[in-house]
Parts: structure tokens; sequence; C-alpha cells
């Protein structure tokens, strides 16, 4: 089985801004469970080596161009005995907080200098370098953060193949050209068809023109990227690697979020002990301090307040649920503006809207649990994890037609709910209206007890375990591998026959 190293700048529980941590604390458990010999490579932030203080170092070396000593810690994956390895060099990643933004929410001055770093670190164990005594056969880079890796690994002709992830393309890394001056890079770099975009430095684009694949978290989203509206500005591009380009949609961690062992939430239950999710439902209704009533159509929203959210959207149709039987909770952080515009709607409207600033694990289970609707009006998505936990846990989203939710969630219709295949509600627009006409859907269904079930149970039969991802990345990997043998084998071949006749 191949030997992978997981470059990502997060990872859960080490250090979560955002789903790559879920993804890279998630994925390499069960790649390990089908063989692979995986380890995580990860800057060690302030934050990791306060958590984690006994960690032992394997290896230590100078870079070029870098004053001090680079330390490699090792420490293992909570649950698992995946290898985690850390970047130790602390004028880089000692820092408390945030590991892209600084306490005012700018991002760091030096983040190129850092990832750039943390690249050159990896290509370095990639190539044996590090003396680890591990040599890797891919690397599965993640995000803008690893992005310059393939470029750099493509420089060496026996450097290991690697795959690029793309979480969100919105992130793209973009620096001044004086940055790229200063970073020790190959000046072959600085070009438009290397990582010169319009006049800036972009690490993305280190992974999508040198990466010998390029995936994405939802086949739908790997789609949507090759067209303007989503493609910020680098539509031509993936188009132009579009054989080369898939999509694979996220797992869940199911030990994490299983309802019927969950230990955060207040009554456990299956899909064939639905009436218990009942539980659940009042118990958050005293917590959000709404009228208690298991009747109601209660709704959820768990999430960062912003645009790409929907919450513009979701906030005009709070303005007007007067006269809906329904409820909503909310959980989330982000946009000021919006805060204090959903705590201003609460006040004005407390006996059906419920606002909690922040996040928390164990409040977002319990909104999970206690929900009959969780509503996903994202203007894009490349994967979206909630809706997954919410199919989970017998709670229907309502979701906007785009990447990962359109492939995740299938419509409620008179033929899917006939052949058992309906999920949830779906609409195409990403306006208040169609999310009106979706909530009156689900009004009537929810109306009807018996198509409920029936539609609540379907959605936490759905398979949306890691393992059945993780089989998905491993096939990839080994097509990787045996398209980089077969290329090896050529040229080596190229390279002998040139020999014998002189070249």
């Amino acid at each position: 089985m191949p030997k992978i190293l997981f470059a990502t700048s997060e990872a859960h529980p080490f250090i979560k801004t955002g789903g790559l941590a879920d993804v890279a604390g998630a994925l390499p458990i069960a790649l390990q469970k089908l063989s692979c010999d995986i380890r995580i490579v990860l800057p060690a932030y302030g934050d990791v080596l306060k958590q984690y203080k006994s960690l032992k170092t394997i290896a230590e070396f100078y870079l070029p161009g870098t004053a001090g000593i680079i330390r490699i810690r090792a420490t293992q994956l909570k649950r698992s005995k995946v290898k985690v390895l850390l970047v130790d060099y602390p004028a880089a990643f000692a820092r408390k907080g945030n590991p892209y933004i600084d306490e005012h929410g700018e991002p760091w001055p030096d983040n190129a200098e850092r990832f750039a770093l943390f690249c050159k670190v990896i290509q370095l164990i990639a190539l044996d370098q590090a003396k680890l005594d591990w040599k890797p056969d891919l690397i599965h880079c993640n995000d803008w953060h690893s992005a310059l890796v393939p470029a750099l690994l493509k420089q060496i002709p026996s450097a290991p193949p690697s795959l690029f992830t793309i979480h969100n393309l919105a992130y793209q890394g973009l620096f001044p050209q004086s940055t790229f001056n200063t970073l020790g890079l190959p000046s072959t770099l600085w070009a438009p068809h290397a990582l010169e975009f319009h006049g800036q430095l972009s690490f993305i684009k280190g992974g999508l023109v040198f990466a010998d694949r390029i995936n994405t978290v939802s086949v739908q989203y790997a789609k949507e990227i090759q067209t303007p509206a989503l493609g910020y500005g680098l539509e031509g591009l993936l188009q132009h690697r579009r054989h080369a380009l898939s999509g694979i949609v996220n797992g869940i961690d199911d030990s994490a979020w299983n309802p019927q062992t969950d230990k955060l939430i207040s009554q456990n239950y299956t899909s064939t002990t639905l009436s218990k999710k009942k539980i659940n439902k009042l118990a958050l209704q005293k917590l959000y301090k709404l009228p208690v009533d298991k009747n109601v159509l209660l709704l959820g929203f768990i999430g960062r307040l912003v645009e790409q959210k929907g919450i513009d959207l979701i906030i005009e149709l709070l303005k007007s649920i007067r006269h809906l039987p329904i409820q909503f909770c909310l959980l989330g952080t982000g946009d000021k503006n919006y805060q204090q515009t959903l705590s201003h709607i609460a006040k004005q409207n407390p006996e059906q809207v419920s606002f909690n600033i922040g996040y928390s694990e164990k409040l977002a289970h319990q909104i999970e649990a206690g929900i009959d609707i969780f509503l996903m009006p994202s203007r894009f998505e490349p994967c979206g994890l909630n809706q997954l936990y919410s199919l989970r846990y017998g709670t229907v989203p309502i979701v906007h037609n785009v990447g990962g939710l359109a492939d995740t969630v299938i419509d409620t219709t008179p033929e899917t709910i006939k052949n058992n295949t309906a999920t949830g509600f779906v609409f195409n627009q990403p306006t208040v209206i169609a999310i009106r006409q979706s909530i009156n859907r689900a009004l009537k269904i929810y109306s009807e007890p018996k198509t409920w079930k029936k539609l609540v149970q379907n959605g936490m039969k759905a398979e949306f375990t890691w393992d059945k991802s993780a089989k998905n990345y491993l096939h990839l990997y080994q097509e990787i591998l045996k398209a980089h043998n077969t290329k090896q084998y050529s040229i080596d071949q190229n390279y002998k026959s040139n020999e014998r006749i002189g070249y």
C-alpha cells in the first residue's frame, strides 16, 4: 500500500478554523484502515505546542536562507496510530491564536514567508532529505498553504508525484510580485504558466498547474469552478486541466457524529426510535428560550455569518415569519453587522427566533439533534458538512442546489418519495422567495407524519462516512502512482536508449 504524506495547515483536534481541519483529522484515519502508511505534516503553531507539551524531536536541520534551526516534532492523531509531523520554527509559527489572521482580523503580514517555509520543509520530507528515514510515494497537498509543494517537486525529476485538493477556491494565497522576489523560489516559476497571476504571486497556482492530479470536495463543485461564476479568474486553467480534475465528497466522523452514541445530546436515538428525537427538540427549545412545542416546525442554522453562507437571505426571511408556524434557532459568528441584526430580530420576535453568538461543539450537536430542519442557503458550497450531520441525525436539510449540497441532498418530489430516495428540499435560486417555497413544501410534508418519517429515515440511512470517501481517495492515489511509475519507466528507458546510441 502507498506511503502518503498528507500536508495541511490545520487538523482537528490540533488546530481548527474550518472544514479543512475536519477533513485532515478524519480522512487519514480512514486511509490508514485501508493499510495506507500515511503521515500528516502540520505547522507547530503556538497553541498546538502549548496543548501538546511532550513532543519528541525526530529531526533538526537548517534551511538555506532561513535563520535558526527547524525541528520536526512527532506525535499521533487522537484515537488512531496516524503519525503527525509538526514543523517547529518559532519565528513563523509559535504565535498564539488564529493561524492565518491576527487579533484584529487582518492576515499575518508574513503569511507568504511562513507558508513558503512550510512548503520547503515538505519538499525536504518528500525527498527524504529531512533525515526521517521515510520517503513518501505521494504528497497530498490541501489548499493554498501547501500549494507551492507541487511546483517545487516538479523542479526535481526524481521527486514523488502530488495530488492537490481544493477545499475552497475563494482562498488563493495572493501576494505582490515583490514577495515572490524574497521567497527564494526558482526564477522560472515567475511566469503566467506558473505562479504569476495578473502581476501577483499566486500560491494556489502551484497546485493547479504542477500537481499530477487535482481534486475538490464534491463532483458538482469540480464542475462549478470551471465557470466564470466560481472560478475566480482561474476557470481557464481549470478547464485546461479538466482531465486531471475530479471531485470526491467529504465524509463525516461517524464516531463523533452519531445520534445513537452522542454524549453531547439530551437523548440518544436511532432511525427506529425516532420518537426519542423529540426529547432533544424540547430540550433545545428550553435552552434557546423558545416556547416549548413538540409540534411546531423548528428550523436551525450553524455557521459563519457571511454572505457566502446566505446569511443575508436568512435575515430577510426572519424579518417576515410571524405568520408562519415555525421557530428558528441560530448559532454562529462572523460579520458584526449580521450579528447585530440577528440579535435585534431575536429581541423583536422572541417567540420564534433565538440567536447565540459564537461556536460551541456541544451546542452544535444539540442543535443538529433537536431541530427538524437545517437551512443551508449557501451561494456556493464546495462540500458542506452540516447537511451531512443533519442527514445522520434525522434532521431534514433545505439547501441551495450548488456544490456538495447538490451532490448529497435529494429533493423531495412525488417520485423520490415513492422510490424512497428523497432526503431533503432543494431550491435552485438563492432568493428569499425560493427559500419560502421550500419551507412551505416542508410544512406540507411535516403535516403528513408517515411521509415525514420516511423522509427522515431515508436521510439517516444515507452513507456519508469517511470509509466510503477514503476508498475513492485510495483509488485516486493508485491512479496517480500508476501513471507516475509508467512515465518514470519511460523516461528511464529513453535515457538508457540515448546512452546506447551515444547522445
